[in-house]
């Protein structure tokens, strides 16, 4: 098992008492969205020491957190006003008002495939089920633009081994719901709705592979994928599918929705890689929300000595 560093984890009674932030996320009965990545201020966090305090730039809301490289946190109202979410819009902008009213209870989520347990979870079992934590991870999306975000949320392996993946389950497909009625962007005929993606089986089973349900203590709001988003910070943001409703062990490798909609442009992998570029702009540096210039890539997004084992012998240009 890969130690996550000490610095990404803070057990959440450092963060807030478990109840109270089950309480923050309404536990409503039953209970609740989606697409490639995901950013003014004034969300209150709990620092470790248990004392607020303003983080770095300015922002007198946001805790002085930063990720293991020192990195400050994206200010709060920044994470939930700069989302890519077509399923709504593709102005960014507009997407934390237009979903702001799309209902995220009653929700349930499927989970089955080549599994000997398959279930059906609604989001007060996730969040009394699993344990959830804090882990503050970069979000690199494929555009080269990126965030420090603390998400809450709990590990997709502890979810899996629940259900018990059969020996023929190699990857794992994740698929987003499907509500043409409150969702606009998917009346467009440009992309194969419900959104899909998917990860390898190890992929999926790694220590810093989550499905948050939260984000700054707080609970995941519409326009970031509430109720419940994957997050592999490794990859681009396009894989962190948001608003799951279904997940299905399988033998082959799924096809995603940016697979479909451009496979000459995104791969099934998108591991974060400053080698490779995509078709119309560099990789090579990316553009951190909140700061003036630009800074380098990197390799995985940083996450290499926790990941990049699981690619030993591929080539990591073929296989983008």
């Amino acid at each position: 098992m890969v130690k996550v560093r000490s610095s990404e984890i803070t057990p959440e009674h450092a963060y807030r008492n478990r109840r109270l932030f089950l309480k923050s996320l309404g536990l409503l009965a039953g209970s609740a969205l989606l697409s490639a990545c995901a950013p003014v201020t004034s969300a209150l966090t709990t620092a470790p020491s248990g004392g607020d305090t303003p983080a770095p730039g300015g922002d007198p809301g946001a805790s002085a957190q930063t990720d293991e490289l020192r990195d400050p946190l994206t200010p709060y109202e920044a994470v939930t006003n700069y989302n890519n979410y077509y399923e709504f819009s593709t102005n960014k902008e507009a997407v934390a008002r237009l979903a702001a009213e799309f209902p995220t209870a009653p929700w349930a989520v499927t989970v089955g495939g080549l599994v000997r347990n398959p279930k059906t979870y609604g989001v007060d079992d996730l969040l009394e089920g699993f344990s959830q934590e804090e882990r503050i991870y970069r979000l690199r999306c494929v555009e080269a633009w990126s965030m420090v975000i603390p998400w809450q949320g709990f590990r997709l392996a502890d979810l899996l081994r629940e259900v018990e993946p059969l020996a023929e389950a190699k990857y794992v497909r994740f698929e987003s719901i499907l509500a043409r009625d409150v969702m606009p962007g998917q009346r467009q005929g440009w992309y194969e709705w419900p959104y899909v993606e998917g990860l390898r089986l190890d992929e999926a089973m790694h220590d810093l592979t989550i499905l948050a349900t939260g984000l700054y203590g707080k609970p995941l709001p519409n326009q970031n994928g509430a109720p419940l988003r994957l997050v592999a910070p490794w990859k681009y943001g396009f894989k962190s599918i948001k608003a799951i409703v279904k997940i299905d062990l399988v033998d082959s490798q799924p096809a995603s929705l940016w697979m479909l909609a451009a496979p000459h442009e995104y791969g099934f992998y998108a591991n974060v890689n400053p080698e490779v570029n995509h078709p119309r702009w560099s990789q090579a540096s990316e553009r951190r929300i909140g700061e003036l210039g630009r800074r380098e890539t990197l390799p995985f997004n940083g996450y290499a000595d926790e990941v990049a084992a699981l690619y030993a012998g591929m080539d990591l240009a073929e296989n983008y």
